[in-house]
């Protein structure tokens, strides 16, 4: 007896070549994954919420210290104090002066790890800071010639600030690209997670007249009203997302899309390649949502 193959597969194994949003919804219930409540940040503005998706497999101490801030409440009342046209904006506490609890006030740098362990897949084409470039569990990662990987500054990446010394960072001070991605930055600042929803909160707000794009009064200052763990917010409550995986036949049928925009129509020449930082990893609400 035959059996039918799923809409998803049947369309992925066809001759044509998919469009980027045909990609999108060819992928079956099984290329996509909800969000674990205990790696996910929920930050509060007044204009609404911007979910964050934590890298512990990248960055697990900053991770763990964060967890801990979060559950102590402590990024309520943070500010976000820096909004740099083009690059970042950056927010934590204004006066530097807040006690941290159990968290520590000093984490060293986590910006390379080894490649093996990571369910890493390269995508095509050429990468200008690595020997390989591709994705691990949905966020974007490079490869070096010594199997070394790590995280890459892609728009809606976060990171964790730090002073003039490697190890002055520790998860109280994080900044998310907004602009081109500035790769420079890579494997020099620990990338701790990424923005999945709300960015538009992040990117919209008045750029700063300081140096660096620092909001030089305490009335420019946007408040953070609240950062929680997913895990600690009611099941009621908590915005249920899914994100495409990347390890799937479906991402590298969406990634060829992005490589081939003349087939959404409009273009009218194909670039054949799309840079690491152009591909944003599909996200959508949780179905039964």
């Amino acid at each position: 007896m035959k059996r039918l193959l799923p809409l998803s597969l049947m369309l992925l194994a066809a001759a044509a070549p998919l469009g980027t949003q045909q990609a999108i919804e060819a992928a079956g219930p099984l290329d996509w994954r909800r969000l674990d409540p205990d790696s996910t940040l929920y930050m509060e503005l007044a204009t609404g919420r911007v979910v964050i998706e934590l890298a512990p497999e990248f960055a697990p101490k900053h991770v763990a210290n964060m967890r801990k801030l979060a559950r102590a409440h402590w990024y309520d009342g943070a500010m976000i104090t820096r909004v740099q046209e083009n690059y970042v904006t950056q927010w934590g506490d204004a006066t530097e002066s807040k006690p941290l609890g159990e968290a520590a006030a000093k984490i060293g740098l986590e910006v390379v790890r080894p490649r093996k362990g990571l369910a890493f897949k390269a995508i095509p084409g050429r990468e200008g800071y690595a020997r390989r470039m591709g994705f691990a569990g949905g966020f974007p990662v490079a490869v070096g010639t010594g199997g070394e990987a790590w995280l890459t500054h892609c728009y809606a990446m976060v990171g964790a600030g730090r002073g003039d010394t490697s190890d002055s960072g520790n998860g109280a001070e994080l900044y998310t690209v907004i602009g081109q991605a500035p790769r420079h930055l890579d494997r020099n600042v620990t990338l701790v997670g990424r923005v999945v929803q709300g960015m538009e909160k992040l990117t919209a707000l008045p750029r700063g007249t300081g140096p660096l794009g620092v909001y030089e009064t305490a009335a420019e200052r946007v408040p953070v009203l609240r950062i929680r763990l997913a895990s600690e917010v009611p099941p009621a409550e908590r915005t249920e997302l899914e994100v495409m995986r990347t390890d799937t036949a479906a991402f590298a049928a969406y990634v060829d899309a992005r490589a081939h925009r003349s087939r959404d129509g409009w273009f009218v020449h194909d670039a054949g390649f799309a840079d690491l930082c152009n591909i944003r990893v599909p996200v959508r609400p949780a179905k039964g949502q």
